[in-house]
This record gives C-alpha cells, structure tokens and sequence, in this order.
C-alpha cells in the first residue's frame, strides 16, 4: 500500500474561501508590527472637516501614497470610510515613502486625539503589515 495515490482535502479550503472571504482565512498569519508614533499632518485644510466629528480612538486608517507637489514622499491618510484624514508628517515620511514604494503594506490606527481650540491634534500608530 505504499505506493497508493492518496488525496487531499483541498475542497474544503475552497468551500471555506467561498463562504467566508480570502480576508478571514489569512487573518491568524497576519501580524502588525509597530514601527513609529506620529500625528496626522493638515488637518486644518481638509475640504470636508466633518471627518474630525466621525473619527475615533482605535480606528484603523489607510496608508496611501500620493503624487503631491509639495512633498515627494507624500503619504495620504484615509479612514475606514475612505475620507480624507490628512498626511504623515514631512518630517517623518521618508522611510515610510520607500516601504509603500517597495510593495510593504502599512496601516495606522488613531491613538488619541486632543481639541486645541479650533485644532485637532490626532496621534496615530504606524505599523507594518506581514505576513
């Protein structure tokens, strides 16, 4: 019998994909590690200030890059409902610039966020996503 054909049971992988989505599945092998401790940068130019109102503390943001004038290294921030929150700081964006440049997945999530006045100061974690 050593020599017999034996056989997976690669259906139920499928059927599981099928049923509950790639994302749920890859879950358990994804980890965030923490790389820096920032704020979010422009939030006095916002078009739409009502994001400020909708945002709270352990939201999870998109990290995207974005082709600005101003700044080359240009990381835009989205909330979970893909509105404009703002940017990472100039003066740290660099590293983060060539890791999304590179393919490196990076997320953030709102650490706190402080009224100073007519101002938001939003604090943010910036974690790199592996797999």
């Amino acid at each position: 019998m050593a020599n017999e054909l034996t056989t997976n049971n690669a259906g139920a992988l499928v059927t599981a994909v099928e049923q509950q989505g790639i994302g749920d599945i890859l879950k358990p092998l994804i980890r965030e590690i923490h790389l820096f401790d920032t704020f979010v940068a422009g939030t006095t130019y916002l078009d739409d200030q009502s994001v400020l109102d909708e945002i709270k503390e352990g939201d999870k943001l998109t990290l995207l890059r974005e082709k600005n004038r101003y700044d080359e290294n240009a990381i835009l921030i989205l909330t979970e409902s893909r509105k404009k929150l703002g940017y990472i700081p100039e003066k740290d964006n660099l590293i983060f610039s060539r890791l999304l440049d590179a393919g490196k997945m990076l997320a953030a999530n709102i650490k706190n966020i402080e009224k100073k006045g007519s101002f938001t100061q939003i604090g943010i974690g910036i974690y790199l996503v592996d797999f």
